[in-house]
């Protein structure tokens, strides 16, 4: 893009470009897949802006062309299951060679280092992943990205009612999810899922000291777990999945999670 010719409109989009590319990946789960459909979003904006009729932000216009552009891609993939994480922890465990290619992957980076806002972050990825497709797109605009219910009605191209509905359910699944399966809501401890792959990351205890820094853990225990639900997704909100110093992980974690998954599950059948 030449800066000395840029229009208004692509001075906008560069604005919101990152939020856009963050919410793209965490529907499609693959980070050059991510970037593609972007950059096609661009083009695509970029040849229909004289249609671009103001009857929305200019910002619900890009994101509804990059939801019709990966809704092909998203919505052929399969929900993902509650136990996906536990299982592919336990692959790389018993499995040397996997270990040492996550432990490669994880090294590949000079300023690397366990963050666990990051891995939380992380996990609620690929909690949200277990939802029903309209159930992602609707939290993650909602409660993530800010949008209204009309301008995700737009964006969706749904109904009132079902944006409504998708975005309780979606709440719902995942605040049962979180009070069976985080060990911060549950109390037991310091979340294990990555550190425990034999201490290739930060030592529990210093993770313990961390943890006690961040307000969603310091209220695991509290009763309202709606109020939980909006910390985490307070904390996603302020973390950008493809940046940080151990995002490169999780995004080798995301976008290898489904095939790992399967290959499990083949061995336990034959």
């Amino acid at each position: 893009m030449n800066k000395a010719t840029i229009t208004p409109y692509e001075s906008e989009f560069l604005e919101f470009k990152d939020e856009l590319l963050s919410f793209v990946f965490r529907l499609v789960s693959n980070r050059a897949l991510a970037e593609d459909l972007v950059h096609d979003t661009y083009l695509r904006m970029a040849e229909k802006i004289d249609t671009f009729r103001q009857e929305s932000s200019f910002k619900t216009w890009v994101f509804t062309i990059a939801h019709n552009l990966a809704k092909n891609q998203f919505a052929k993939q399969k929900r993902w299951r509650e136990d996906a994480q536990q299982i592919n922890a336990k692959l790389h465990i018993n499995s040397e060679e996997m270990f040492d290619q996550m432990r490669g992957v994880y090294e590949s980076k000079p300023d690397k280092s366990f963050e666990l806002k990051e891995h939380i972050t992380y996990c609620f990825n690929c909690m949200a992943k277990t939802l029903v497709v309209d159930q992602q797109v609707c939290l993650w605009l909602k409660n993530v990205y800010d949008f209204k219910v009309s301008e995700i009605m737009t964006i969706t191209g749904l109904s009132e009612g079902k944006v409504k509905h998708a975005i309780a359910d979606a709440r719902k699944h995942l605040t049962r999810i979180f009070d069976e399966k985080c060990a911060f809501v549950s109390q037991k401890g310091t979340c294990h899922q990555c550190s425990s792959l034999k201490g290739i990351l930060n030592p529990e205890q210093d993770e313990q000291s961390k943890a006690n820094q961040i307000k969603m853990v310091r209220e695991g225990s509290n009763p309202d777990k709606e109020k939980l639900l909006d910390l985490r997704m307070e904390l996603v909100k302020n973390m950008n999945p493809l940046e940080g110093s151990s995002s490169h992980l999780h995004t080798y974690f995301l976008e290898n999670s489904p095939k790992w998954v399967e290959m499990a599950l083949s061995k336990e059948r034959t």
